[in-house]
This record gives C-alpha cells, structure tokens and sequence, in this order.
C-alpha cells in the first residue's frame, strides 16, 4: 500500500453563520468534535474563528467559547459591532468580517492543499474560485436543509465539495447529558431474594 502525503488543510469558521445554521437545524454545535472532525480529512495546519464582540461587554455570553478555541490552538479574529442611527432615526447594525477572512485565506493558500470553509455568505464565492485557481480543492459547509436555505447558490456551486451540516449532526452535535436521577432515601431498598 503506498503512502500519501496527509493533506494540509485550512479551516475558516463564520462564526455566526454556523451558530444560526446549527440553530435552524434545532442543534447546538459541540466545538471539540466539530474540530476533531474537520481534522478527519487531513491535518489542520491553521484555524480561524471569526465572530463579532460587542464593546463593553468583557464577559459575555461567547467569552467562554472564544478562550476555549484559543486555548485549543484556534486563531480567533474579532471584530466590534458597529451601531449607528441612519437617516430615517431607525439604529442599525454594522458588522463583517468577510474582507479578514478573505485577506487570511489568500495569505495561506499557497501552503495548503485544501480549505474548508464554514459559511453560508455569498459574498465568499469569489474568494473560493481565487483559492481554486491556486491549486486549492475547497470544500463549503452550510446547509440546505433548513426551512430558509442558510447558503447562497453562488456558494454552493463554487466549491469542489459541498457537505450539509445536518449530514455532519450525528458527529458534532453537543451531546447534552441525562440529569443524573437520585435515589429517594425513603423508598425501600428491593428484596431480590424474595
């Protein structure tokens, strides 16, 4: 049997997108196996996690999640929200992170077989055709399976594999724990010699 070269793969996770795609599928993603299953096709060489903060808020709710990935070697990439009034008196939100993670992928392109990326947003479409053209077979995960497709079509389309999240659950759900159930103290102890 001959040996092949273990893929280096690179991964780009849209933070929010994969939040609002596992809730629209009615899962919570477990971080730890979703990364150990990404890693299942070859050998993750970098990570990336992009989310939003919001300032002010230090301790927040993604807090937790955010020290995990970094403390588990994933480069986590930040961005505040911007809020703003617009003309018609009517607050707004501002927030991307699609020009980083674009600029990070072309940066790492040239040292990796293949890229994963984790989003929905159409906007990436031109991205994955400019890492292609470098020789890089990309993968796309989001989902079509949801009530509202959670994918652009341009994205689906683009890359040389698609994989639905809902085929990937089974494997990276977060897999919530049976309350432990206490014995009454009261209830008599059962004669199985009887």
């Amino acid at each position: 049997m001959a040996d092949y070269p273990v893929s280096k793969t690179a991964l780009f996770i849209d933070g929010l997108n994969l939040h609002a795609t596992s809730r629209a599928l009615g899962f919570d993603v477990d971080h730890k196996r979703f990364l150990r299953q990404s890693g299942s096709q070859g050998s993750i060489v970098r990570a990336f996690y992009y989310t939003r903060t919001i300032e002010g808020h230090e301790f927040s709710s993604a807090r937790r999640l955010i020290d995990w990935l970094e403390y588990n070697g994933v480069t986590v990439v930040t961005k505040p929200i911007n809020e703003f009034v617009d003309a018609s008196g009517r607050r707004k939100v501002k927030y991307s992170m699609a020009v980083d993670l674009a600029v990070d992928a072309m940066e790492l392109a040239d040292q990796v077989d293949q890229m994963v990326l984790v989003s929905g947003d159409g906007n990436f479409r031109s991205l994955v055709e400019a890492v292609q053209r470098r020789g890089v077979r990309v993968t796309v995960i989001s989902t079509l399976a949801a009530r509202s497709a959670m994918v652009a079509d341009e994205l689906r389309r683009q890359p040389d594999a698609f994989i639905e999240l809902v085929d990937l659950r089974p494997k990276i759900a977060r897999i919530v724990a049976a309350p432990r159930v206490r014995p009454n103290v009261r209830d008599p102890v059962p004669n199985e010699l009887t």
